[in-house]
Order: C-alpha cells, then structure tokens, then sequence
C-alpha cells in the first residue's frame, strides 16, 4: 500500500486536483492560474492557452517566451477534431554552414538565434478559436512582466549558474541588477517585455513580425553580429497540420508530425504493446528495459530519417505502422541491452504514394547528456474542448541575452542543427531544424491504425484529424519538456495510467528513468555516453537488475529527472477532470 498522503494504489505526494468546469496545469502556479482566469472569464481552452503561455513568458523565462517557438495542438469538441499549429521558426536566411563548420555552434549568444516562432503561432490560435479579446488574453502577463512577481528557489538556481545571463548588460538589467543574480522571494521586473507584450495586444502579429519589434531585435542582432534580417521576420509563418496517431490498448493516441519527433512515442507505443507490459509488472527491471531498448530503436529511425518535411520526404506512415514496428521488437533480447542499434527500413511500409526522398545518417562517438528547457501546458475547458502546448527558447535562458529595450530573451535553437552535410537534419538557410516538442492527446477508442478513431482518415498534408464519433471520447491531455527525454518521459506515463491505473498524480510522481544513445541526442555535439539516469527512488534490486541485462547506470538522487509532466485525465463516465502537474519543477494544477 502507499505510503505517502495522497496515493490511492501507488505513491503520491500531492492531490490529483479535480474540477468540472475546466482545467490547466502549467509550469508555474502564477501561469495556471492566468490561465484559469480567462476561463473563468467565459474564455475557451485556447484563450486560456494563450494567457498562460504568455504568463509563463514571464515567470519562467528560462524555459519558454516569445524569442523561442512551440507546438500547440487544440482538440475541438464540437467539431469532432484534433489539430496541430505548428509554430516553429526557421535558420536565418544568413546562415551559411560553411561558417558554422568553421567555427562551430555556439552553445549561447547571438550566434545561437534562429527566427523565433511563437508570436505568429499565438496569433493564428487566437484568430482561429479565440473568444476573448488579446487584450483580455494578454493582462495577467502584462502586469507580472511591468509590476513584477517573487523569483522562485527553481528560477534563482537557473540564474545564478548562468554566467552571461549577469554579464550581458540588457540581461543582467533584468535579472542580475546591480551584477548580483536575483535571489529566491526577490521581486523581478521585465517593463521592456510589458510593452512587447501590449504592442502585440495592439497590432497583434505585424506588431511582432513587421513592425517595431522586428526592427528592434533586427537592429539588435545586427549590432551583436548576428544574422537576423526583417525578411527572415515577415517569412515567418506558423502552419496548420493534421496530427499523426497510433492505437494503444483500445486507444487512440495523437501528436505531432515532423518537423516534430511525435513519431517517436507513437513508435515506442507500438513496439511495446507487442509485450505483457501488463505482466512484466509496473517500473520492474523487464519493463523499464523493454521501454529503454524500444526507445533506442525509435531513436536510431529519428536520427536517419526525421527533419523538415519541406526539404525532405519523412516515411511518417511507414515510421508509425503497426507491422514496421512488429519487425523492429523482433530486435528486442528481454535479457540484453543493446550496445548497438541501427535504422530499420519504413519505406517498406510507407504508403506508394510517398516519394523517397530520405537520407541515412552518419555515426559519431561519444559525449554527455544535455538537456533543453521548455515548458509544457495542458488544459480543459468546460465544453470539452482541449489543448496541449510546448513552447521552448532551446536549452535554459536560451541565448542568455535580451534584445534591448524589448525585453525578449532569444532562444539558443541553432544547437540543434547537424553541420554533416550527409546527415538528414543539416543546417539549410530558411530551413526548419528537428524539434523534440511533442504535445500528446489520447482519446478513447481506437480507429484505423495511421488515421483517426473509428475508420477516419488523417491527411499528412494538413487540416485538422477527425476524431468524431466515437464513444469514449477525450482521456488524456499530456506532455512533458526535456528535450530527448520528452517522449521517454510521455511513454512511462501514459504507461502508467493505461496500463497499470495510476492517477495522473501517481503518474507524474513515479521514479523515472531517461536513456541516452549515442549518435542520437538532438543537442551538439549530439555524441553522449551510453547510459541509463535512473532516480534513486528505483528500488535497489531492480537497479541491480537493470545492471545485469548490461545497463550502465547513472543513478539520480531522489527527484533527480528531468522534464516536468503536466497531465489531465478526463472522467469517461461523469466528465470530471483529473489534473496533476510535476513535483520536479515549479508545477501546478488549478481546477474549477
């Protein structure tokens, strides 16, 4: 039995919190509760969306902001279906990879930029599906950026172990003032982002992209030396996709497609539901392996495959079909971690109507793990309407420098570019790099096996996926940030609620394990070493366990894992919405 205060059949340190009427679990309690107050407001689940994206801008500025870019996927009820806007930015048309090659990426500076996203992707979710006004949307964020809010112990360790972020002088006006990093309970201000923020409420995307803000940061960038250019900002355009799915145990489970690494966990699913997870028993040394072992095979198919689909034909369908993957566990030994996984073919099972157009990757040695920082969000509003979105400036703090007096501090993406020019994800001007977001839903029901519920199509080149009529409905609304521990993450908790019933505050609160696989982590150097990070919480027997089956393990103390998973569960029967946010951050869940 459990034996901390809030677990029902394994251990949970907080409530699930429950509501009716709506729903948002976000990175920071003062962002959930921005967004729950355009939902009391009368606002639907993407006004609250936004108001929490905005709100988490401000209060966890080193994990998402409008310098960056991000994935929002929205579910509408009343239409019967699920789609993706994809808010991703492009390299500068100035980056030339000859330099890069030269020279190298740079972990941080101006260097580090590609075009920020966000901005155009927030408006087109607004314009679609908004209810409110921007500027009822944009008030809560406003008045934390201008009047201020307390720096949290999570945001004062981040700042002061960033050097150039107290260095940098429109950096550290903002969150070293005086040279000295902000400490825990100390009030900070960011009035130059306030007024980004209004004169995006004013002119709403051609504020952003075509008028003083973009020759603000263009100037900026110009004077950093950096690459930036006004067409790079008005070429910038979020896109409408269809999601891509698989089914699971009776349900259907969507994400996002490339230039997304969605596929992955939809990969990972369907190898793993060959197996009696069920048997194998939840968080054993034979579960977690089988899960390690299918992530590494899903990994080695991203690594070859998997970039911007308007440079290169993705095999998305082959990738996600249910017979690739039953080829794919074939490789599986349950009593031996693989030292070595190579690509598969998906083109054998991709549709023939597909172009192969891919490239194999290259090999590369080893390194050590490196983490992204991002922020993920999930809400419900009261007509069923849903959303889950992942916005991210790339690793923590981003580029570690504001643009001037308009308070946005860019994002470092260009880290996650390849400079081989016969890998699949290399570096091309105007081209979009591979992203680790994923936002996941999972409804209820299951429907043609690359398609939606109940024998719909998904068309692969955009719009919306059906999910209509069906009699189950929304169950989850999930995601994580973590970069390559992003679909790890999603599969151990999805796992956890389907497969073995845990709430989704037991879910979120399981230890967690995270596998590294060299060549195939998204940031540079992109080598690691082989190892599996496990929390200490992980029993000893089954770390000792994992150690047999060849395992090399980096064990984390207690909490130690990254990624922060924010999930709700939707009550089949009654509708009640169960939310729960990640201990291991400065999460919460706010329910109406």
């Amino acid at each position: 039995m459990p034996t901390t205060p809030h677990g029902v059949s394994y251990e949970s340190n907080r409530p699930v919190v429950m509501g009716r009427n709506g729903m948002v679990c976000a990175g920071h309690p003062l962002a959930a509760q921005a967004g729950m107050a355009a939902l009391q407001r009368g606002g639907n689940a993407v006004d609250a969306a936004i108001a929490t994206a905005a709100a988490l801008n401000v209060v966890e500025p080193n994990m998402s902001g409008i310098g960056g870019d991000g994935f929002i996927m929205v579910y509408n009820r009343q239409a019967g279906s699920v789609e993706v806007c994809n808010a991703t930015g492009a390299a500068p048309y100035a980056a030339d990879p000859e330099l890069y090659r030269r020279n190298g990426i740079p972990a941080k500076g101006i260097l580090s930029v590609s075009v920020p996203g966000l901005v155009d992707g927030w408006m087109a979710a607004h314009s679609r599906y908004g209810s409110l006004s921007l500027a009822e949307v944009f008030d809560a964020a406003i008045d934390l950026a201008g009047n201020g809010f307390p720096v949290t112990h999570v945001l004062a360790g981040v700042i002061a172990g960033d050097g150039l972020i107290q260095q940098f002088p429109d950096s550290q006006a903002v969150f070293a003032p005086g040279g000295a990093a902000l400490r825990a309970g100390q009030i900070i201000r960011q009035p130059g982002l306030a007024r980004t923020f209004q004169a995006i409420v004013d002119g709403g995307r051609d504020a952003f992209y075509e008028g003083e803000t973009a020759r603000a940061i263009v100037e900026f960038s110009e004077a950093q030396g950096g690459l930036l250019s006004l067409r790079d900002f008005a070429d910038c355009r979020s896109r409408w996709e269809a999601p891509i799915s698989t089914t699971y145990h009776g349900h259907t489970v969507y994400e996002a497609p490339p230039n997304s690494s969605g596929h992955v966990l939809l990969q990972e699913l369907n190898i793993v539901e060959r197996f009696d997870l069920r048997a194998m028993g939840c968080n054993t040394a034979e579960s977690i392996h089988l899960m390690v072992e299918a992530k590494k095979l899903a990994f080695a198919d991203r690594e070859a495959y998997m970039a911007d689909p308007d440079w290169t034909d993705v095999p998305t369908g082959g990738l996600v079909s249910k017979q690739y993957a039953g080829e794919r566990a074939r490789l599986i030994d349950p009593e031996r971690a693989a030292a070595t996984v190579g690509h598969g073919d998906p083109w054998s099972y991709q549709p023939a109507n597909y172009r192969r157009r891919g490239k194999a990757a290259s090999a590369a040695g080893a390194g050590a793990m490196q983490e992204e920082d991002t922020t993920c969000f999930v809400v419900v509003d009261r007509w069923g309407n849903a959303v889950c979105q992942l916005q991210s400036i790339q690793s923590s703090l981003g580029a570690s420098i504001v643009a001037g007096d308009t308070g946005v501090l860019l994002n470092n993406r260009m880290t996650y570019w390849h400079l081989d020019p016969d890998h699949v994800d290399c570096l091309q001007p105007g081209k979009r790099v591979r992203h680790t977001m994923n936002p996941v839903m999972v409804f209820r029901g299951e429907g043609s096996e690359n398609g939606s519920r109940n024998g719909g199509s998904i068309s692969v080149s955009g719009g919306a996926g059906s999910v209509s009529g069906g009699a189950g409905g929304l169950a989850l609304v999930c995601g994580t940030p973590g970069a390559d521990t992003q679909v790890q993450t999603n599969l151990q908790v999805i796992t956890h609620v389907l497969d073995f019933g845990m709430t989704v505050a037991e879910a979120v609160e399981a230890p967690r394990w995270r596998n590294t696989h060299s060549p195939t982590e998204s940031n540079i150097p992109h080598e690691c070493d082989n190892l599996l990070y496990v929390e200490s919480r992980f029993p000893a027997e089954t770390l000792d366990a994992l150690r047999q089956r060849g395992h090399t393990l980096e064990v984390m103390p207690g909490w130690g894992a990254s990624g922060s998973e924010m999930m709700i569960q939707v009550d089949g029967e009654t509708g009640a919405l169960h939310g729960a946010a990640d201990p291991r951050r400065d999460g919460y869940a706010v329910g109406w």
